[in-house]
């Protein structure tokens, strides 16, 4: 008896401990090293592909995270001296790809695609992406944050092409090593790809992803093994000049200019992990524009960072105290744009502009920034200089600790510079928690400001913690931000309060054929006013349901309950020459709020949102929404508008907000597209067009020609309009 027990026992823990290996073994693939050329066709017709270890067995991660992938994906990875090559086999329903764009960085939501994560130092924090549709249209761009902040504004040099087939499509890549950063003699990197298959309402995963985390979550990750240890990596000196001609004319005073300006970027590595990129007279002139909005709040709203010489590692700079943008000390759109003598924002040309940025080891990162900005007398802006410097500790698998410091210092001793304005100064410390399995995350910081004559005080912190199991997400926010708080350089909506946010949802997994997931929910927000005693200024309680479907679509309904204490006159409307409502007053209103999304996989989408209710001492009626049709794979159409009917008692204003803004882009080829955005705007009284032709005539080299019109549209007429040559080359030495 005692025998078998021993038996018994051993092969329990047998067992049990394969489990528990099982469960802490990441899945491996093995790349080959070849001493051979491979031809990029989109074929895998070398012998060679066919001796590789397949990464394969792909998991679902929607509509369910339970079941192995319907459609089987296989992965195939070679490498040589210069270039990481991986071949792609990848099977799929019989009928039309889902695709709508021929142009790089297309959205993952309406093209089919398969994307890679390459965790190159193994850090779980930072990664490079890149994503391949069936057409061989390509996006890339760096993960970070563990997988909560996704930029595919940053661009590299790397190929890939593709056959298509009814069945299937086979997919081949070639990435050099010059375009990506690791570590010398490394023999492993955590990688991971995964799969939208939008034609069967499907995403697949190599390794299992829990579906209440993010697709791009770098908790869960594989391993890619190489045959001989890495070299060096060899980031080429990259020169990017450009060359610019504009046209414009300013009709409101009759005003009309000619400009030729030229410049360029530098990219340089220092050892295999940094980046250096060098800035002369760069040109953000107005190849991009932002989208309009409407904001009925009282303060700022950010708007994304699209200038190339900021993305680069940005997360270094930019996500100190970015926790729902309470705030943050360092916001990269401030560098560029001054306030003239009305307080109007204008462009401030900026000089010149290094950035060092990157790893020093597994363990540390480093980055500094430093950015000259032009005087402008007649604006009465003086020239200033800008820096950052920030420095982060990697503690335990995922959590990172950081410092920053952030200088505004103005330069010369202008007359019009106020006193109290020659410099500003921030500097900080961040702990960012990420468990190993991203189940618990947070964020503990304490910053402070200085200014001339004024060294007491200024702290701006924050504790946030995020609990998400696979049934909940919970989160508690606790924020404290001085009166006297200033960061000329950063994003800080308001200062002078106390913040205690709570949010739980309730996920609920539904195994119908047509409900995916539900999530009840509840968000409490409440801020108070240090200088006043304390007193409660807002608050912000809201219940919710939101439900995901399994064809994608998604529908969300909540009520909310709010209070606004206003401390000084303010007209929610913005109606020139209004009475504004009485400051020194609470107001208590409640609103209801429902949205959908289809499916936006489907060839014509369209999503809708209303809000019906009060609005301080009044209703509101909005209504938004936006519909969308695709011509695969040449072109998309979008038609979007936003309606608000604020209705405030006498004697204060009503008022009917309304903006339009009609978007087309077509893709004549892989290299020729064309797009136009067309915003229109009642309350700017303002028609705005936006037309771009990008011609890519070699890897990331562009020529565009943009043109910009703007109209008055009161009594109708030209108010703006500007067109702009300009040539963009990217050159490896």
């Amino acid at each position: 008896m005692k025998k078998n027990m021993k038996w018994v026992l051993i092969i329990f823990v047998v067992v049990f401990w394969g489990k528990i290996w099982g469960q802490d073994s990441p899945k491996t693939v093995t790349a080959k090293y070849i001493d051979q050329e491979i031809t990029l066709d989109g074929v895998l017709d070398e012998p060679i592909w066919q001796t590789t270890e397949i990464a394969g067995d792909f998991q679902q991660f929607f509509p369910s995270d339970q079941v192995a992938a319907e459609y089987p994906t296989e992965i195939r990875i070679l490498y040589s001296d210069t270039h990481l090559y991986v071949g792609i086999y990848a099977e799929k329903p019989p009928g039309d790809y889902v695709v709508s764009t021929l142009r790089r960085d297309f959205g993952a939501l309406s093209n089919d695609n398969i994307s890679l994560l390459f965790d190159t130092f193994s850090d779980g924090t930072t990664a490079y992406f890149f994503g391949v549709t069936p057409y061989g249209v390509l996006r890339e761009g760096l993960v970070s944050d563990g997988g909560n902040d996704f930029n595919n504004t940053w661009d590299i040099k790397w190929q890939a092409e593709a056959t298509r087939f009814d069945d299937h499509f086979v997919i081949e890549i070639a990435i050099p090593f010059t375009s990506l950063k690791f570590v010398e003699g490394s023999t492993s990197w955590r990688f991971r790809p995964y799969r939208w298959n939008n034609q069967a309402n499907q995403q697949d995963t190599w390794v299992k992803v829990p579906q209440n985390q993010n697709l791009s979550s770098l908790a869960d990750m594989g391993e890619l093994h190489f045959e001989k240890p890495l070299g060096r990596s060899r980031t080429p000196f990259a020169i990017i000049p450009y060359i610019n001609a504009l046209a414009e004319k300013d009709y409101a005073v009759d005003d009309a200019k000619t400009k030729f300006k030229t410049g360029g970027d530098a990219k340089i590595a220092i050892g295999n992990g940094m980046n250096l990129d060098l800035t002369l007279n760069p040109d953000f002139s107005n190849v991009e524009v932002d989208d309009i909005f409407t904001n009925l709040t009282r303060f700022e709203v950010r708007l994304p960072e699209k200038r190339q010489f900021f993305i680069d590692n940005s997360d270094l700079f930019e996500n100190f105290g970015n926790t729902f943008n309470e705030a943050r000390p360092f916001f990269s759109r401030r560098i560029g744009l001054a306030r003239d003598t009305l307080g109007n924002l204008i462009q401030n040309d900026i000089i010149a502009g290094a950035r060092l940025s990157g790893k020093l080891d597994n363990n540390w990162r480093l980055g500094f920034l430093n950015i000259q900005t032009a005087k402008d007398a007649i604006n009465e802006i003086p020239s200033n200089n800008n820096m950052m410097v920030t420095l982060q500790r990697k503690i335990g698998k995922r959590s990172n600790i950081g410092a920053f410091w952030v200088n505004r210092q103005a330069m010369g001793n202008d007359s019009f510079l106020e006193p109290g304005e020659e410099f500003n100064r921030v500097f900080g410390v961040d702990y960012n928690l990420a468990s190993a399995d991203n189940i618990w995350n947070g964020r503990f910081y304490l910053h402070k400001s200085f200014q001339p004559n004024d060294r007491v005080g200024n702290f701006s912190s924050q504790a946030t913690v995020t609990y998400n199991p696979r049934h909940w997400d919970i989160t508690q926010d606790l924020v404290y931000i001085d009166e006297d708080f200033t960061a000329d350089l950063g994003f800080v909506p308001r200062t002078d309060r106390l913040k205690w946010g709570t949010g739980i949802n309730y996920i609920i997994y539904d195994n119908s054929k047509v409900f995916n997931t539900h999530s009840p929910g509840f968000l409490g927000i409440t801020y108070w006013r240090p200088s006043l005693d304390y007193k409660k200024t807002d608050h912000m309680y809201r219940f919710g349901w939101e439900t995901f479907f399994r064809n994608q679509a998604r529908v969300e309904a909540r009520f909310s309950n709010n209070y606004i204490y206003l401390l000084d006159p303010f007209d929610p409307t913005r109606t020139p020459g209004a009475e504004p409502l009485p400051g020194d007053t609470g107001y208590y209103f409640n609103q209801f709020n429902l949205s959908y999304q289809s499916n936006a996989t489907n060839v014509f989408t369209y999503n809708a949102e209303t809000t019906l209710g009060r609005f301080f001492n009044g209703d509101i009626t909005g209504v938004r929404g936006e519909l969308g049709i695709r011509i695969q794979p040449k072109a998309q159409f979008s038609l979007g508008f936003d309606y608000n009917n604020i209705r405030l008692p006498g004697p204060y204003a009503e008022a009917e907000i309304f903006f339009t803004t009609f978007r087309a882009e077509i893709s004549f080829s892989k290299k020729l597209f064309w797009s136009t955005l067309a915003q229109y705007s009642d309350r700017q009284e303002n028609l705005g067009i936006n037309s771009r032709l990008q011609w890519r005539f070699a890897q990331l080299s562009d020529l565009f020609l943009v043109y910009n019109d703007n109209y008055f549209t009161g009594d109708f007429g030209p108010r703006f309009r500007s067109i702009n040559l300009k040539l963009t080359y990217w050159l490896n030495l």
